[in-house]
């Protein structure tokens, strides 16, 4: 063995293409003839199926295929064998189905914006009410100075010891009137009120201080019965210019003046200081009223309160 030699080729090393390289023929390669072309090479023709894989050889432990198109005795299927895969495959869930809008969030969305808005006008009303309230209690609202206003029927009014405001006791009668108590129901803080002004030249005064000039409420509560009446009101003598309207508002019965308690008023304007207020049985006038208590507030205002 010359170096770089490794001796005698093997069938592992057989080149059989090498004749075509120098070489080859060097050590004696020929064009095949049944072998890789080298002397001695080992012929590794073999009949289809007798080649043996691991020491086994054909018909030994190999399964054989079949011819082509024919079964193979030896096959079996998977789903046959032992732990092989099942018969039928499950099938896969179906996707879900994309869902539908949610109607009832809608629903409930589409009742809270009704609610918002029937609140909004309920308190837009409310507002619009109270500011009503509001600019009916301002000085300089109708009626004018020259005009009398009767209020819807109210049992309020007892009078007070304020100086503004003042019980038929302390009132002044004249022509006639007098104080009396014998009727129920007066609005006065003493029950007391004034009587017997239904008759021509009758009239009952009071004497008030303004704390300012200006225009001021009047409101005089009464008792009417039967048909409604009206008085004339004189400020410092001077005619008021219209009549103190004294309508029946309770709609008592005639003769029943227990239950036809209620109250009226007028706008007259006062001087700063000491006035006198008259109200009278004058010509053409309707008197048949009892007088329980006045009351006098600045401004031309619609309550008393």
């Amino acid at each position: 063995m010359t170096p770089g030699d490794n001796g005698a080729s093997t069938p592992e090393d057989d080149d059989p293409f090498g004749y075509l390289y120098a070489d080859g023929q060097a050590r004696g390669a020929q064009p095949p003839s049944g072998g890789y072309g080298y002397p001695n090479s080992v012929s590794r023709v073999r009949t289809v199926g007798e080649r043996s894989y691991g020491a086994q050889q054909a018909g030994q432990g190999v399964p054989q295929q079949g011819a082509y198109g024919q079964p193979n005795a030896h096959y079996q299927a998977p789903e046959t064998l032992p732990g092989g895969a099942p018969a039928s495959r499950r099938p896969a869930a179906p996707a879900p189905g994309r869902r539908g809008p949610n109607t009832k969030g809608l629903l409930i969305g589409a009742i809270a914006v009704v609610a918002a808005v029937v609140i909004g006008i309920g308190v837009a009303m409310i507002n619009g009410n109270t500011d009503d309230d509001k600019s009916g209690n301002e000085a300089g609202s109708t009626p004018t100075q020259s005009q009398t206003s009767s209020p819807s029927p109210s049992g309020s009014g007892s009078a007070t010891s304020d100086s503004m405001q003042s019980d038929a006791s302390a009132l002044t009668p004249a022509g006639g009137a007098s104080t009396a108590s014998e009727v129920k129901g007066a609005t006065s803080s003493d029950g007391s009120y004034v009587t017997g002004l239904n008759q021509p030249g009758a009239s009952v005064s009071w004497n008030v201080n303004a704390p300012s000039d200006g225009p001021y409420t009047l409101f005089v509560y009464y008792s009417a019965a039967g048909d409604d009446q009206s008085m004339s009101v004189t400020v410092n003598g001077t005619p008021f210019g219209s009549k103190l309207g004294l309508e029946n508002y309770r709609h008592a019965k005639d003769g029943d003046f227990a239950n036809g308690w209620t109250r009226s008023y007028v706008w007259p304007t006062l001087k700063q200081g000491s006035n006198t207020i008259s109200i009278s049985c004058g010509s053409g006038d309707k008197c048949n009223v009892l007088i329980s208590n006045v009351k006098l507030k600045p401004g031309q205002v619609k309550k008393d309160s």
